[in-house]
């Protein structure tokens, strides 16, 4: 039988979401748990690799287990043994060929930027003083919309036979002293939205004009996107799937 897992995440401790030699990753940590708890071994899929450092208020993955178990139980157990940074929401079973990565019709990212000195926050946000024109980076945000070959925002040397996404919505928001992108798309490349936030900042701030951001998106070359931002500030916050995809 098929389950998903729905799951959130503090990233600072992990070497991201995916298994990795010799650095420990938030998959890693659930298959041990998943594997002790069951008495037997574990692999389990995730909706999304994110990197290393990346938090996830939101995140799916799935796994085959033939025994049985109550869904509260082992949601109880999992969190129990779980180390404080990973909090298991929910369990339930699918249908048998649910995919948590293939199924998935979207994912939304917010990225955080706090625009004042905050101490509670450093570690979740990316620290940025100078004033931002933000009407600006919303209009730019509207360029996205023309475009589905992201290359120029993608990580060079990755292994992906298109560079294609579908952009839903994306859009920036004032939260007191706090600016928040939020981005949706049917599947995002690697680096892609911190390329984003990064060119998008260099439009806030006036080193480039919003119909710049046409000539970056056709070079299809990274180098003349903006910065990539760090990834504590970016928060994979939302996956949806079909309705169809639960067993009862």
């Amino acid at each position: 039988m098929r389950y998903f897992l729905e799951l959130s995440y503090n990233g600072k401790a992990y070497h991201g979401w995916q298994n990795q030699p010799n650095a420990i990753s938030v998959q890693e940590v659930l298959e041990n748990a998943l594997s002790t708890i069951l008495k037997t071994e574990i692999s389990i899929m995730g909706a999304g690799r994110t990197d290393t450092g990346v938090h996830a208020s939101q995140m799916f993955a799935h796994f085959d287990y033939e025994g049985d178990f109550k869904s509260i139980d082992i949601v109880y157990k999992l969190n129990s043994f779980l180390p404080k940074d990973i909090a298991i929401s929910s369990v339930f079973e699918v249908k048998p060929e649910m995919h948590a990565r293939f199924y998935a019709t979207s994912r939304t990212y917010n990225y955080k930027v706090s625009t004042s000195k905050n101490v509670f926050d450093y570690d979740f946000a990316y620290q940025m003083q100078m004033p931002l024109d933000v009407e600006k980076m919303n209009e730019a945000c509207q360029l996205l919309f023309q475009y589905k070959d992201f290359q120029c925002f993608s990580k060079t040397n990755t292994d992906v036979k298109t560079y294609n996404c579908d952009i839903k919505e994306a859009f920036w928001t004032q939260h007191k002293d706090q600016l928040v992108f939020t981005i949706t798309a049917d599947r995002f490349l690697r680096n892609m939205v911190r390329a984003i936030v990064g060119t998008m900042i260099n439009i806030g701030l006036g080193k480039m004009k919003v119909e710049e951001l046409h000539t970056v998106i056709a070079s299809k070359n990274r180098s003349e996107a903006g910065f990539s931002v760090p990834a504590h500030g970016l928060y994979l916050v939302k996956i949806v799937y079909p309705e169809n995809i639960k067993i009862n």
